[in-house]
């Protein structure tokens, strides 16, 4: 396998979901903007899409790949045996924690969006849609479960395609709605749940050449299941930890109005950076990192950490300059349409920028949590998580009231940062990695290089101004030869340089 080329396959599926992600989020911009539907349907949701990116980017699998693919290792009647256990807890606790939610609504959503409870229309239609779109957990929580599995097995282009229905079904249901005049809220949030069955059946689908499930009911749970069981719940929060952070971001500007969907704006843009830097990266490496330390092979696991690392800031490096440097550009060319102001733009884009100082730790937090993943460590991960979700609410919390919703993001880059910090000092102290000095050379290459494209893309925007203010329809399509300019000339002065070297990333 070749962790370059099995990232490139990832990404390429995961950049075509994120592209139609924000063909629909324009759309949801043109016709909802930032009104009290746009509010209410980002609430109803946040909650499933955060659950669906912390089973869906890697979290589950953070658990579950590591003890299936041991059990594997003894024979393949134990590994199917486990996979279906774990499979048969799955559907009970997801039925029940539907179930209860969807009693319970009023109540989750005064938890995750409190300043609601001061416009009962708004609050009322976020406990509706939200009573709509749950469902949607549990589909797309056993569609992370076939994905490991694929995944498991080095097959990683199914698992990359499947999310693509979800913004395939919203972009059609806000069409649908648009041509018969019916509530575009109401038919995104069925739109959610459906795409959740499609994605889950299709994932199935391709799992079944692997992997054929079957349904154990016993009242003793076996110890390896057990084992996988308490790694769980540390790993989602470990993995998760960026989700969480803007999760709460959700929670706290609620409280100011358009906030929550300045945030939500802001995160569908720097989410695709994120994407490919750090949910592609660890989702590829993880499986054979977790082999090789298995077979007891800790040098090779720690050249692929190397490699993970170096391929990580090779793409959240430039992509945090861009979006610092372009962030009003790219804001009001992506969403500056229809109801969605200059305003609008102008608050998100100060949200983006923020974030954009985050990517690489963003990145970086996956990457590092899967060093310790692989070696069925959760605990590690989930006390550092703990950390950064402390100092991210305190900050927030605090500061709140004098900067508003923008301290958010920048809370949640500052947090992410003490979080980097914090694990390089403890693998570095316990040897769980080992930086080898090439790796030194390439990030000196990288550095050189993002530091040539941002100047080019910095006079680029530039050169381009007139062609991307807001009242140019066509503002996008400037921004788009700007930006696969920018890309093309830095991946060639990397490949020049020696840093984009497909044999370099082989692992076998």
């Amino acid at each position: 396998m070749n962790l370059l080329s099995s990232t490139t396959v990832f990404s390429f599926y995961t950049m075509l979901s994120r592209v139609l992600g924000y063909f629909r989020d324009i759309l949801i911009a043109i016709f909802l903007g930032t009104s009290v539907y746009a509010d209410a349907f980002f609430v109803a949701f946040r909650l499933p899409n955060t659950f669906r990116r912390l089973f869906a980017e890697g979290t589950f699998n953070a658990a579950f790949i590591p003890s299936y693919a041991s059990e594997k290792l003894k024979s393949k009647a134990q590994g199917k045996r486990f996979a279906d256990e774990v499979l048969t807890l799955l559907i009970l606790g997801l039925f029940t924690i539907v179930l209860i939610v969807e009693i319970l609504t009023p109540y989750v959503v005064y938890l995750i969006a409190p300043g609601f409870m001061v416009d009962n229309n708004k609050f009322n239609l976020a406990v509706d849609l939200t009573r709509i779109t749950f469902p949607f957990l549990a589909f797309v929580s056993l569609s992370s479960f076939f994905a490991g599995i694929l995944n498991t097995e080095n097959k990683f282009a199914a698992a990359a395609a499947a999310p693509i229905f979800l913004n395939l079904i919203l972009i059609l249901s806000l069409i649908i709605s648009y041509y018969y005049k019916l509530d575009y809220a109401l038919n995104l949030s069925y739109g959610v749940s459906l795409s959740g069955l499609i994605q889950l059946i299709f994932l199935i689908f391709f799992a079944s050449k692997f992997y054929q499930p079957s349904l154990i009911f016993k009242k003793k749970i076996r110890r390896k299941v057990k084992f996988f069981l308490k790694k769980l719940l540390p790993s989602i929060f470990s993995s998760g930890i960026i989700q969480i952070s803007i999760l709460v971001g959700t929670i706290i500007a609620s409280f100011q109005s358009g906030a929550v969907s300045y945030l939500y704006y802001a995160d569908r843009i720097y989410q695709i950076n994120l994407a490919i830097a750090g949910i592609a990266v660890s989702t590829v490496s993880l499986p054979i990192l977790s082999k090789l330390i298995k077979n007891k092979k800790i040098n090779q696991a720690n050249e692929i950490q190397n490699k993970s690392l170096e391929l990580s800031l090779l793409l959240s490096l430039p992509a945090s300059v861009a979006l610092i440097i372009g962030s009003d550009e790219i804001v009001n060319a992506l969403f500056g349409y229809g109801s969605f102001t200059e305003n609008d733009i102008k608050q998100t884009s100060l949200a983006l920028r923020y974030f954009g100082y985050g990517i690489p730790a963003f990145a970086g937090l996956k990457i590092f949590a899967n060093f310790f993943f692989a070696r069925d460590n959760t605990m590690t991960p989930f006390k550092i998580s703990s950390i950064i979700v402390i100092t991210n609410v305190v900050i927030s919390v605090l500061f709140f009231k004098k900067f508003g919703f923008v301290i958010i993001p920048i809370a949640t880059t500052l947090s992410s940062w003490i979080g980097i910090l914090y694990y390089l000092y403890i693998l570095l102290k316990i040897r769980y990695l080992k930086i080898q000095p090439k790796f030194y050379t390439k990030l000196i290459k990288i550095v050189f290089s993002t530091s040539f494209v941002s100047y080019i893309f910095y006079n680029s925007l530039n050169y381009f101004a007139k062609n991307l203010i807001y009242s140019n329809d066509y503002k996008i399509l400037y921004l788009l030869f700007i930006v696969i300019f920018v890309a093309l000339l830095y991946f060639l002065i990397c490949y020049f340089l020696k840093v984009l070297n497909l044999r370099s990333f082989k692992t076998n």
